[in-house]
This record gives structure tokens, sequence and C-alpha cells, in this order.
């Protein structure tokens, strides 16, 4: 059954990635073992992993003109880059520590991103389906004005308010019907709303998912809790482990799947993601998520 194609309004940056034993101090220099330049930003990877479980996927965003190349490599994942603008600023980018541990760092520069206004917004969401999908990240500028400009316009509303910060605290979480968070983000917005209680982040909207790294994934719908566990494989780079889940949980439900269902495919998306370096080049196709399930249900 053709279901409506999923907008991503979110960030595109250049990740810039070092891998290093551990992170540098203060005052030190030190010297990267590697270092790859890749498609990153919260938005894009996530754009990518919806395209990657078999979505398609409009993302809505600025770049600068010394990144073109950007463009090429979100179409060669079959996302829409029809309404992707060239700005006048550099394009966003990352600075990314990545150490022994998989563990990682990173500095981050919003640059083009924040360009995108709401004229022409309006335009690019003139076309929306009554019911699909529009998908947020926190890199974003304008973010309550625009989700309040889709939801006007019918769409259900998905919001992953990464990277956590004042800003994420001021969005309008009762317009949001997906909200999915970690489990330190989780904690901030719980004494934001003045209380430690995580389930009572149900009462922001309807369906609330926290990830919880090796500890799985557990969601909170109404009066139910879904947990599902973590699949345990041998971690190389987490950098794109919560974009990964993201734009597959969002697909699953796109789909209509059962939430468990759905945590348990973006689980092992996520998981498959961290046995490769990279951010966006790690993310796993939908075949490839299929195949790791067959196997772990055969052990």
């Amino acid at each position: 059954m053709k279901h409506n194609t999923i907008i991503n309004i979110g960030s595109i940056n250049v990740d810039h990635v070092y891998r290093v034993p551990y992170f540098v101090k203060p005052g030190e220099t030190l010297p990267s073992k590697s270092y790859q330049r890749v498609l990153g930003g919260k938005g894009a990877n996530q754009s990518v992993a919806l395209a990657r479980a078999g979505e398609a996927v409009k993302h809505i965003g600025v770049i600068g003109d010394d990144h073109t190349w950007i463009i090429d490599e979100l179409k060669s994942s079959k996302v829409d880059t029809s309404s992707i603008e060239v700005g006048s600023f550099a394009t966003g980018h990352a600075l990314i520590q990545v150490d022994d541990n998989a563990e990682n760092c990173i500095l981050l520069f919003a640059g083009a991103n924040h360009e995108l206004n709401m004229d022409s917004l309006s335009e690019k969401l003139s076309g929306i389906e009554k019911g699909g999908w529009v998908l947020f990240q926190n890199e974003m500028p304008h973010l309550n004005q625009m989700i309040s400009l889709a939801k006007e316009m019918g769409a259900r509303i998905a919001v992953n308010p990464a990277p956590f910060d004042d800003r994420a605290k001021l969005i309008d979480y009762a317009l949001v019907d997906l909200l999915i968070v970690n489990d330190l983000e989780a904690e901030e917005l719980a004494k934001t709303k003045g209380h430690g209680d995580l389930e009572k982040l149900a009462d922001l909207c309807p369906v609330v998912i926290i990830t919880r790294g090796t500890k799985g994934a557990i969601c909170y719908f109404g009066n139910e809790t879904i947990e599902v566990p973590a699949f345990k494989v041998e971690a190389v780079d987490t950098t794109g482990a919560g974009d990964t889940f993201v734009g597959y949980v969002l697909s699953s439900i796109a789909h209509n799947l059962p939430l468990k269902e759905a945590m348990q495919r973006a689980s092992a998306a996520s998981a498959l993601a961290v046995t490769k370096a990279g951010a966006s080049v790690a993310i796993p196709t939908s075949a490839e998520v299929n195949q790791f399930l067959n196997t772990m249900s055969d052990l």
C-alpha cells in the first residue's frame, strides 16, 4: 500500500571525523590516527536512515556553495533534494573526535542551516499530504513556528530535540505526535517540566520513545510502557546510532507496525550502524536489517 512521503526539515553538515586514542585535553596537541570528511548533520543522517529503511523522504534545508557535493551524496541515498537551498553562509559542519572506546565528542557550527526562513518553508510545504509525517531536530531555527505551520497543514509531527539545549526546552510538545530522545535528554526534559519521573513525559505527547544505549529503548504510550533490549555488537563508532534509530523507528511507525516491533527494528538498525565508522555512511539498508534480525531470531 502506498503511503505518504516523509518530510524532514533538518540540518545538513559536513562531518570532519578524527580517530584519536582519547579526547584532546586543554592545551594539548594530539595527532589523529585517521581523518574522514563525510556527510553529516542530524537532519541529513535521519533522512538517509529513512531512505535506507525504504521510505520516500524529502529533505528541506540549506547548505552553502562550498559543499554542493552533498546534494549528490543525498541523491545517491534516494533522498529527494529538490527543496534544499544553497545559501550565502558556509555549510554547517562538525569536528568529531572518536576515541578507542568508540565514544565521540562533537564541536558544531550551524552555518547555512540557520538561513532557512519561514516564507520559503510555507512554499515547500504547500503540497503536504494530510496525515503525513514531518520530522524535526534541534539544529534548525524557528522550531515552534515550523512545527505549528506543519501541524496547521494537517501533518503529524515527529521531533528528536537533539542536541538538547535551552531551545529544546521551549518546544511546544503539545503539538508533537512522536517524541524521540535519549536517556540524558529525557532526564533534562523531565526536570524542565518540574518532575524527575520519566513516565510523566507521556503527558507531553502521545508517544515518547527513549533510547538508552546498551540498555535498549523504552516507550511510554498512554498508560502503556514498552521496553526492548539492545542488540549486543562490537562497537566501532557510535556517532550515527541515534539518528539511525530515529529514521528506522519513524519508518516503521509510518507503516503502522506495532510500537514494540518498530523499536526492535530501529534497535537492530542502530546496532548495525555502530559496527562501522562514520555517521550516514554507516547506516544500514532495510535488507541488511532484515538479515540481521533473522540471524538474531535463529540464535
